[in-house]
């Protein structure tokens, strides 16, 4: 804990400030067997692990900790954190109640990767209950500000095209990773990347459908979040990918972050107001034509804003 918490301040001036430490007891059992370490301790050490670097990081006093793994006396950081009071920190949470136990004790973030598993909307309101519940009880406060929901997401100009770019990608990993290389059962579903379409776990489509998906994402969370944070599934190629994001920005995002709001505020009062606001504009330029002796051109009534609302002269 002490090395993390001292590389991770380093990387915090290094990028003045622009990283994020993610938390997780280690989701590959994999990785623990490697290193001969028994999966039932990893949340157990996670959780000792975050209380060292918490410690630390708060630079008050020298940190004295034993544990039957790791032993600080008298510890300081050789460098107080670049950001203020620290570098956002957030623990990875997948559906267990550790994670946001872990999250709440020390009022950090969560990066709820249970939100693209099936079922895992629905469970969200419960695990930031838990968050909260477990910072009361330690004299924290959660901020849903630092709740990230991590969640498959791929946009493409219609529904049906963005399916067709993820489908043999997400296969693959779907046989090839999760069943051959992890071992997980094959799933029950023959389509299984529909069937996550269909229940909001996988928000794959045209940017309107994806909207709405992270509408009832929010809905579910009963508060709303901070973020929603793409997992890189490598899903579809480069060009497609970099697409999806360019798409997801330019027609997704506004809907989220009040930047549509004025826009579309001062459209629809000029469309309810047209008549009166751009009818006597119209009246002006026809003025303008008479007053200079000319005729007004009988294809200036189609152009000109406001027009249908206007009179047409006779003749």
């Amino acid at each position: 804990p002490f090395l993390v918490a001292q590389r991770f301040v380093q990387l915090d001036h290094m990028t003045r400030g622009r990283a994020m430490l993610g938390c997780g007891p280690g989701a590959l059992i994999s990785d623990a067997y490697m290193m001969g370490i028994d999966p039932t301790t990893q949340r157990r050490r996670m959780d000792e692990s975050l209380d060292a670097i918490m410690a630390l990081l708060a630079c008050d006093k020298p940190v004295t900790m034993k544990t039957d793994w790791f032993e600080l006396k008298e510890a300081r950081l050789h460098l107080a954190p670049y950001s203020d009071p620290h570098f956002p920190i957030a623990v990875a949470s997948t559906m267990t109640p550790a994670a946001p136990i872990a999250a709440g004790k020390h009022g950090v973030g969560i990066l709820s990767l249970g939100a693209g598993l099936p079922g895992g909307p629905e469970a969200i309101a419960g695990q930031w209950k838990i968050a909260e519940e477990s910072a009361a009880k330690h004299g924290k406060t959660m901020d849903r500000r630092n709740w990230r929901l991590v969640v498959n997401v791929h946009v493409a100009e219609d529904d049906d095209l963005a399916l067709r770019q993820v489908s043999h990608g997400e296969r693959m990993e779907t046989v090839t990773y999760f069943e051959d290389a992890l071992g997980r059962p094959p799933g029950r579903s023959e389509d299984p990347l529909r069937e996550g379409v269909k229940s909001g776990s996988t928000l794959v489509g045209s940017p309107d459908l994806v909207a709405r998906g992270i509408e009832r994402l929010v809905g579910l969370s009963q508060g709303g979040f901070g973020g929603l944070l793409f997992r890189a599934h490598d899903w579809a190629d480069r060009e497609q990918t970099w697409r999806s994001y360019e798409l997801f920005a330019r027609y997704v995002m506004p809907r989220f972050q009040g930047s549509l709001a004025t826009v579309n505020a001062s459209h629809e009062w000029a469309k309810d107001n047209r008549k009166t606001v751009f009818s006597p504009n119209v009246e002006a330029l026809r003025k303008a034509y008479t007053d200079a002796g000319r005729e007004v051109p009988k294809e200036f009534h189609v152009r000109a804003s406001g027009a249908r609302d206007a009179d047409m002269p006779k003749g």
